[in-house]
Formats: structure tokens, sequence, C-alpha cells
């Protein structure tokens, strides 16, 4: 009767410990800080792969696919009254997996997949008049899962898929417009990358190479007036002798990168599976450390963006299930459920 009891009481505590354990994934830790607070839902249909950009501090949000049907419509987001409102259409072929930025006032758009061909074509977005003009057609190869940035009044895009895994650089001319091909990124080709914006840098990591993300654990700078363009920072995987990387679980696809407070921010995606843990990067110590997971559903092909300082994650898919929804994040508060 005894030995019955003390198992029971074994029983029970091990019950008490998997509870308190299990309430959120990314937040047992105690050192783990970080909240997501839901915002107004996207108020388009529900998708993911979709293109995001950002004009005078409006995060804008185009195309995507919803599961069944590329988009083309164009969406903006007020951070400051937390409302949408639909904006012209993007006047090319409805599309997924384009790339989209900024450069001053004005938005642009381009490549990315129509469920049939892929695409190159490259269109410019005036916020203040709210119209569409085709350019010049992207310098390289029609492509998707591409990423993009702008610097220093130039546009680039990079990587991507065009039947091989891409790290080709083009430079987009605005003035003239006019593209011309640049150094190439070095280390491992890739789709699916993502990329943000620090101090006039452009910083790219992540992706797939050859159908697996596991590979891809480089970390890339490009500083467009050095005479050696790319630097390499430190690997985003454990691979070093040092402990700083132990517990480092960022290699990922499809990942939403976002800059608050002089760190960057990644989050969700795919390695496997569908991610929603969140890292944050240091740029002055090259380190990065894990923040609360997004609190929403894991997911892939998520949009995300920057608004005077506060980030935003939203859309994507969990496997054929697209996302409307939407949250901003908060680093340094304490996980809150209730929120």
């Amino acid at each position: 009767m005894r030995r019955f009891n003390n198992v029971r009481f074994l029983f029970i505590m091990s019950g008490l410990l998997w509870l308190t354990g299990c309430t959120k994934s990314d937040s047992t830790d105690d050192d783990v800080l970080g909240n997501w607070i839901r915002r107004s839902d996207f108020e388009g249909v529900a998708r993911s792969e979709a293109v995001s950009f950002v004009i005078n501090n409006k995060g804008y949000i185009a195309g995507g696919y919803d599961g069944t049907d590329r988009l083309r419509d164009l969406w903006q987001y007020d951070a400051t009254q937390n409302f949408w409102v639909q904006r012209a259409d993007f006047p090319g072929t409805p599309r997924s997996s384009a790339t989209g930025f900024a450069i001053n006032d004005k938005g642009y758009m381009g490549t990315g997949y129509d469920g049939v061909d892929k695409l190159k074509d490259f269109w410019e977005y005036d916020a203040a008049a709210n119209t569409w003009a085709r350019k010049a057609d992207f310098g390289g190869s029609a492509r998707y899962d591409a990423v993009s940035f702008g610097l220093s009044g130039k546009g680039y895009i990079t990587t991507g898929y065009d039947g091989n895994y891409l790290k080709d650089l083009w430079e987009y001319n605005p003035g003239t417009n006019s593209w011309i091909q640049r150094t190439s990124m070095g280390g491992s080709k890739r789709s699916g990358a993502t990329a943000f914006i620090y101090q006039n840098k452009a910083y790219v990591c992540s992706g797939i190479n050859n159908g697996s993300s596991t590979s891809v654990n480089d970390l890339w700078v490009f500083d467009p007036a050095a005479a050696a363009p790319w630097t390499e920072k430190r690997k985003i995987s454990n691979v070093s002798d040092d402990d700083y990387d132990d517990k480092y679980a960022i290699v990922r696809g499809n990942a939403v990168s976002f800059i608050m407070n002089n760190k960057a921010y990644l989050c969700t995606g795919e390695n496997g599976t569908a991610l929603q843990d969140t890292w944050e990067y240091d740029f002055g110590t090259d380190v990065w450390t894990k923040k609360t997971g997004y609190e929403g559903t894991a997911r892939t092909g998520a949009a995300g963006f920057s608004l005077n300082n506060r980030g935003f994650l939203l859309t994507g898919r969990s496997s054929n299930t697209p996302f409307d929804d939407m949250r901003e994040f908060f680093p340094d508060k304490e996980y809150d459920s209730n929120d």
C-alpha cells in the first residue's frame, strides 16, 4: 500500500510539472522576454507570400496567394490609427513570392510567380498619386522568392529561384530607370531568404538551398559604398567552440525580419515545419538572443514591416491555411497571455 501511494504521488507531481511547463513553449525560460499584442486584422483576404514595403511611415501589403488564387490588391496600414485602407490595385499579373522595397517616397515591386511562369517585370508605386507605373524589367533572370532592399537612393534585388538557386545582385537606379549587376553575395545560393537594413547597410541571411534550409547558416552584410561590398558575420547556427551560439536554432526559410531600437528581429518561417520562434540580433556584438515566440499560429510566408520604430508581423500560412491576423512585438516586455 505504501508503494502505491508513492507511485501515485510521483504521477501527480509529474502531471503538475507538465501543466506548468507547457503553458507556452517559447516563454518557459525566465530569461526570455518579449510580448506580442494583436492589432487590427489585415482587411484583405487571408494570404501568404505577399510583398511589403514602407512609405512615409505607412505599411503596404500587395499581392500574395490565398490558397486558390494569386492576388494583385494593395493595402495601406496606419499604425497610429490602427486601421487599413485599400489602395490602387497592382496592374501587373497577379502573383505571389514577388519582392518589394521603397526608395524615398516610392514603392517598388517585381519578379514573382503567377502559378505558371516565373516573372521579371518591375513596377513603381507613387503613394501620393496612388498610381502604378511600369519600369524597366528586372535585369536578372525571371525568378521568385528573391529578397530586396533600398539603400542610398538605389534599389537592390538578390537571391531567389529561377530553376536554379541564386545569389546574384542587381542594382536599380530610379533616376535612369536602369539596372546594373553588382558583386554577388558570398556563401550559399538561396531562395526564401530575409533581409534587413541598418545604418545604410543591408543584412541578408537564412533561406533555402537545394530544397533545405538546414545548411544555410551564413549572414552577410552589403555596403554599397565599399570597394569589397560584402562581408560575412558569424554563422547563425551552433558551429563555434564558444558558448554564445550553443542554443541557436535560427536557420530557416521564408522568415520575417524587421528593425526596432537598433536591433533586428527574425521570426516565423519554416525548417521542416512552420515556426513561431523569435530571435533578436545585436549589431554591436554580432550575437542572437531568443525572445518570446510569435503568439499566433506558427507560420511561413508571412509579411512584416517597421513603422516609427514599431515592428509588425502579419499574414502567412500554415500548410495550406492562409492567415489575416497581425501582431505587434514588444521585445523588452514580459509575456502576457491576457493581452
